[in-house]
């Protein structure tokens, strides 16, 4: 390959450089897809579901052959406290219909047959490659060097992950601050189709996206998910680097005692863990993104902090695959005038603006922020939890209205109605 010049090379194959592959390689260009795992997806992990539409709109009805699990029906917010829970549940059997919301996924299979549908568009890909450095010629980027071999491309697109070290090499970003990024943990727990399906209260092609706050964490910045597959569960916690940074606290203890939370415990029952994993996770948005472009260089997906999280709703693979389509339409772009320099690949930045990427990252810019409020993660989980507990238990004592009530729980919860209004306004600007 030392003698070959493609238009492009791709480092990594997840969703945003799989796409990108397969974009370009549609269009007959020249493509190389580099993955350090054994396949594509074997060392990718996330929560567990992806939104139909950006995959969707660049191959029409993919669910059709690819490996996806459930379609979500249902979708549920968890409020925990040590020894009680509040959810907030809705249902929308829409969206089990053509073109489907969103899926649960098994990156390990999936990243595998997206992988593989670039490779059938005309990219060549190459697994247990460990890309050690990029080749720079006149502050170009020119070609990548992996261990003895030297290959080269017009472009180089990095779709290396959050802690992208092409992206450092290229000059485009600095090391990242611990509030940018959070670990996320998780565990695959085999259990039958059939106890799924009744525990959930599903049928066998429909499933549950949950999410979770409070004690879960401890109070910690962060949540937890549950994703219903086939015949597993996706369970997990994703938790903010800074928070954790000052605490002792180990998220194996802590991911142990999610699970065994009496609300937790009896729907992952005779369950069996298949696989662990963790990962690093973007979490400032817009906030965190690096340069995108440089001479003959892109940055593309999670490289890019292209996700998006807004406590209640969390978007990466939309994000990683539409990204991955902007920079091949970019590169497409650059290749018509044979120019790659820096100016030509602006049009990558054009792309993303007209997308939804730009967009919902720049409306939801102050999110990140409103989400370090540490009161989000203990004492308004346990607000809520406690007042709906007092709101249906019946004891035969004297009886009591509902405002106050609440305002005794506000009082008893250390707040004030200063805070709340406080919070409540921060949240709307934000979200």
């Amino acid at each position: 390959m030392s003698d070959d010049k493609f238009t492009a090379i791709v480092i990594g194959g997840g969703p945003s450089g799989s796409t990108a592959a397969y974009v370009l390689a549609k269009e007959g260009l020249d493509v190389l897809l580099i993955e350090k795992g054994d396949t594509s997806g074997s060392k990718n992990m996330f929560g567990g579901r992806m939104y139909s539409h950006a995959l969707n709109r660049i191959i029409p009805g993919f669910w059709e052959e690819a490996p996806v699990e459930r379609a979500v029906t249902k979708e549920i917010i968890t409020f925990l406290t040590e020894d009680k829970s509040v959810s907030v549940i809705c249902q929308n059997d829409n969206w089990a219909k053509e073109p489907y919301h969103s899926f649960t996924l098994l990156r390990a299979e999936f990243d595998r047959w997206l992988a593989s549908k670039a490779e059938e568009a005309g990219a060549i890909v190459a697994t247990s490659i460990k890309v050690d450095d990029l080749i720079i010629e006149n502050n170009k980027v020119v070609g990548i060097k992996a261990g003895e071999d030297e290959m080269y491309a017009d472009v180089i697109i990095a779709a290396d992950g959050v802690n992208s070290l092409m992206a450092q090499k290229a000059g485009l970003r600095k090391d990242l601050e611990p509030k940018q990024v959070a670990t996320g943990i998780k565990q695959i727990i085999k259990l039958s189709k059939e106890k799924i399906n009744d525990r959930f209260q599903v049928t066998d092609s429909y499933g549950v996206a949950q999410l979770f706050v409070g004690h879960c964490t401890k109070g910690l910045h962060g949540g937890g998910f549950l994703y219903t597959n086939k015949d597993t569960i996706s369970i997990g916690l994703v938790i903010n680097i800074s928070a954790l940074r000052h605490n002792t606290i180990r998220l194996v203890d802590l991911l142990e005692d999610f699970k065994n939370h009496p609300s937790i415990a009896p729907i992952i029952e005779d369950g069996e863990v298949e696989e662990y994993s963790a990962h690093l996770v973007p979490e400032a948005g817009i906030n965190m993104k690096p340069q995108l472009i440089g001479e003959g260089f892109l940055v593309v997906g999670d490289a890019a902090g292209f996700v998006l999280n807004l406590g209640f709703l969390v978007r990466g693979m939309d994000f990683a695959i539409a990204s991955g389509e902007a920079a091949a339409k970019a590169v497409i772009e650059a290749k018509k005038s044979n120019d790659f320099s820096k100016s030509a690949l602006l049009a990558y930045e054009r792309y993303l603006k007209q997308s939804f990427v730009m967009q919902h990252l720049e409306i939801y810019r102050k999110a990140p922020h409103f989400l370090e409020n540490e009161r989000l993660y203990g004492k308004y989980p346990a607000l809520a939890a406690n007042l709906l507990t007092k709101m249906f238990t019946v004891d035969g004592g004297q009886p009591r209205r509902l405002f106050g009530t609440a305002m005794n729980e506000i009082k008893m919860s250390g707040l004030s109605l200063a805070k709340l209004a406080m919070d409540g306004w921060k949240g709307m600007r934000s979200l």
